[in-house]
């Protein structure tokens, strides 16, 4: 897929052209789809109280929340590349509203549980972010475009734990109790992700030059492919091992952010026997770190391949693994409040800043079939994320076990990056585009506010 006119810099407060008009409606789409999807997490002590729930039931809840996700990931790739990324997102934002809202009927745990799990499928919206700023902008500022919309997004897995609690004050204020307080602060995040999709709609185009439709009609696109076609990219993507490696790294460092964002509240809120504000707080602080972390990964990934290609983009990602993995085992080591904190907050810029070298690497594994490359990638991250929350669900073993033996594995696993590789002529052709992106820059920088 050739893409002409791709931005070689991020304007950030230049909202006139579609690059990065894409950009921040990609960005604030996945942030109000991270509210909708993890705006339960912060609330479930008084849902777990509410409904009885006991820590299977809500180790299941939690499983069921990415479980779905993993599948919807998988398919909303190829019909980015079918159908196009703005027609995608206005979709799924739009009836991804429905379940968030409708969480309020539930009144037992199956029904709980079934809506955690529609709910589940609005956290395929990052395969989405993650296109569309690809199809926006060239390789110079890729890794920093891709990292930068999805840290923004992801941020909002720390805004969730924060407002939430709030939403749900203020219902209690207006005089309803418990039962119906958690119930009524899910139509927020409900609402806002329906007339998001309306803005997506209304201000999104696929491409700088257009919508894939026009392209197609102009000769400029290829035609779109059938289900055969659809079927052959995926496959395309499958084939490669280097695919399922980034499949099991994604799910070492999104798949752990995940779990955090599902535990980190009622984790403080038992060991340090906190408030549920200021539980919601401090859990908040983990997401919040998105506002630079997850960008920072893309940045040292676009300056790792200035000096090392796409090799160099490889290098950095185990970097930031590794440190990961051992920050994690030390967080859950902390028996100190104070000191707790601190390791998070820690724990949270490596995990953020894998994230974002992650995306710095998969724009160049198939262009072919960047939509199932980007989709399978994405569904890495939720297997991940089921896989750790089984850890979570056993009444034998502690939250604090769990995230220890969390940190083991992404030490072990780590060593997955090394499967990704690059012929001699793909680092040659991408070393070409890099300086052929930044040739055409102003010498205003990668990231700039003009």
């Amino acid at each position: 897929m050739d893409i002409r006119n791709k931005a070689n810099r991020i304007r950030l407060l230049n909202f006139s052209t579609p690059q990065m008009r894409a950009f921040h409606l990609s960005w604030f789409a996945f942030h109000i789809c991270f509210f909708g999807w993890f705006g339960i997490a912060p609330l479930m002590a008084v849902v777990r109280e509410d409904l009885s729930l006991t820590q299977t039931q809500i180790g299941n809840t939690i499983i069921a929340s990415v479980a779905i996700t993993v599948v919807v990931r998988l398919l909303i790739g190829v019909l980015c590349d079918r159908i196009g990324p703005r027609k995608t997102y206005t979709g799924l934002l739009m009836l991804g509203s429905i379940p968030v809202m409708g969480i309020g009927l539930a009144n037992s745990f199956e029904t709980f549980l079934l809506a955690r799990l529609a709910i589940g499928a609005i956290g395929a919206s990052f395969v989405i972010t993650q296109y569309h700023t690809t199809m926006m902008f060239a390789p110079n500022v890729v890794g920093t475009a891709n990292a930068t919309s999805a840290g923004w997004g992801n941020l909002g897995g720390g805004t969730t734990q924060i407002v939430m609690p709030l939403i749900f004050a203020g219902m209690l204020m207006l005089g309803v109790n418990e039962a119906l307080g958690w119930r009524l602060a899910m139509v927020v995040p409900g609402v806002v992700l329906f007339f998001t999709g309306i803005a997506y709609w209304l201000f999104t185009q696929d491409a700088p030059d257009g919508n894939f439709s026009e392209l197609r009609a102009r000769g400029e696109l290829p035609p779109a492919t059938g289900e055969h076609g659809a079927a052959q990219s995926f496959l395309a993507a499958a084939k490669d091992i280097r695919v399922w490696a980034l499949f099991v790294v994604y799910g070492l460092c999104f798949g752990v952010e995940l779990t955090i964002n599902n535990i980190a509240a009622i984790y403080f809120f038992d060991k340090f026997d906190l408030t549920l504000a200021t539980a919601g707080l401090i859990a908040g602080l983990f997401g919040l770190m998105n506002i630079f972390a997850r960008t920072l990964g893309g940045v040292f990934s676009d300056l790792f391949a200035k000096q090392g290609g796409l090799k160099g983009r490889v290098r950095w990602l185990f970097i930031a693994l590794l440190c990961e993995g051992i920050a994690l085992v030390t967080f859950s080591q902390m028996h100190v409040l104070s000191l707790a904190i601190g390791i998070m907050l820690v724990f949270s810029l490596f995990v953020q800043m894998a994230e974002g070298a992650t995306f710095g690497v998969v724009p160049f594994i198939n262009k072919k079939a960047l939509g199932a490359v980007a989709g399978i990638v994405g569904a890495g991250g939720n297997v991940g994320a089921v896989s750790a929350a089984f850890l979570f669900r056993s009444e034998s073993l502690s939250y604090q076990q769990g995230l220890f033996y969390l940190g083991l594995t992404v030490l072990v696993l780590a060593s997955c990056v090394l499967v990704v590789r690059f012929s001699d002529a793909t680092e040659a052709e991408e070393a070409s585009a890099y300086r052929d992106a930044v040739g055409k820059d102003t010498g205003a920088g990668a990231l700039s506010l003009r």
